[in-house]
């Protein structure tokens, strides 16, 4: 009898328990799909207003900047090799440093070049005693012009032949084509070199170019002698640079256009390859600006939330320029709307919103 008894006080615990706890539990939790949510007064439909922080939509009278992203690059920028091949006799690379246009930097052995052009030398004196004679000859009529032309025209080959002498010694000689600063020693003094090896670089970085790009919308916004501001990375800094020429040419891909500016860079300060931020103010204008942290992505472009009617309404903006806090918005909003400004991970469109007075 006494385990019947414990099975069946089990049994009708269990059916109490169904009665009073899951039933509500079930009227408590969520509906069914379409059920309406029982709002604050209990009414089907009803959703609990929202607190939320506003801003008036109005137009302000701002600077409109463009940003981009540059490199720095040289004003000139050279591989030093040598026109011939050869022994290296003398070495000059003050590795770092700066030097001046003309610069000896490298001496390849000339001894061979040298003792042709002493031969042509002691060729082209007789070959010119010989005309001289032979131009008395030809006052007295005592040869023929022939034979006078013959000697003048040896002269003239010997000279030719000592000219091209000269220009194989310059070859020997590496100077700086420019003046600038020299990069790093590649070879050593004795070291055979063909024009194939480098022997040292040499860069100018006074003044300094910048590259950067542009959307090709602004085209028409940008020409030479345009002043733009630009800072390096890590640096507040602003600096001044002058647009000098436009890449006639838009990449096809990102539908940008390369443009090129000059900076002074008497400090030495900036190397080329330095990473830059630029900005390009394309004069002031009066339009819709509105925070940057409101704009919210969206797969098909960008959303912003504004309060109409006590309600959280959705709208698709259309965006422009943009500057460290404010993005311009082209086409969505009007002057003199609510624009939401908290609460937008949460917030969704149709739910009641009010603002705290």
């Amino acid at each position: 009898m006494r385990p019947l008894i414990i099975a069946a006080s089990i049994i009708f615990l269990l059916i109490l328990g169904k009665i009073f706890f899951w039933s509500s539990d079930q009227t408590k939790g969520p509906g069914k799909p379409g059920d309406k949510k029982m709002g604050p007064g209990g009414k089907p439909g009803d959703m609990k207003p929202m607190m939320v922080k506003t801003l008036i939509v109005g137009l302000d009278n701002s600077d409109k900047t463009v940003f981009s992203s540059g490199t720095t690059v040289a004003n000139e920028e050279v591989d030093l090799k040598s026109e011939i091949s050869g022994i290296i006799t003398k070495l000059n690379i003050p590795e770092g440093k700066m030097v001046a246009k003309g610069f000896l930097i490298a001496k390849i052995k000339d001894d061979d070049i040298l003792a042709q052009l002493r031969k042509i030398e002691l060729e082209e004196k007789l070959a010119a005693q010989i005309e001289a004679r032979q131009r008395k000859l030809l006052d007295i009529n005592a040869i023929s012009k022939e034979e006078y032309e013959i000697s003048q025209n040896k002269v003239f080959t010997l000279k030719a032949d000592k000219d091209l002498l000269k220009v194989q010694l310059a070859k020997t000689e590496i100077r700086a084509p420019f003046a600038g600063k020299i990069g790093l020693k590649n070879i050593s003094l004795g070291a055979y070199v063909t024009p194939a090896s480098i022997i040292t670089s040499l860069v100018q970085f006074n003044p300094i170019k910048l590259d950067f790009t542009i959307p090709e919308k602004y085209l028409n916004s940008v020409s030479p002698g345009k002043n733009i501001k630009f800072q390096t990375d890590g640096s507040i800094e602003e600096r001044t640079a002058t647009i000098i020429a436009i890449d006639p040419k838009i990449d096809e891909t990102l539908r940008t256009l390369k443009v090129r500016a000059v900076a002074s860079n008497a400090s030495n300060t900036l190397l080329p390859g330095m990473f830059l931020k630029v900005f390009i103010n394309l004069g002031s204008t009066k339009s819709v600006m509105i925070p940057t942290e409101t704009v919210i992505p969206v797969v098909d472009g960008k959303k912003v939330f504004v309060k109409r009617n006590g309600k959280a309404e959705e709208i698709k903006i259309e965006t422009g320029l943009r500057n460290a806090s404010s993005l311009q918005v082209l086409k969505g909003l009007n002057v003199g709307d609510s624009l939401i400004t908290s609460g937008l991970m949460t917030l969704k469109a149709g739910t009641p919103v009010f603002t705290k007075k």
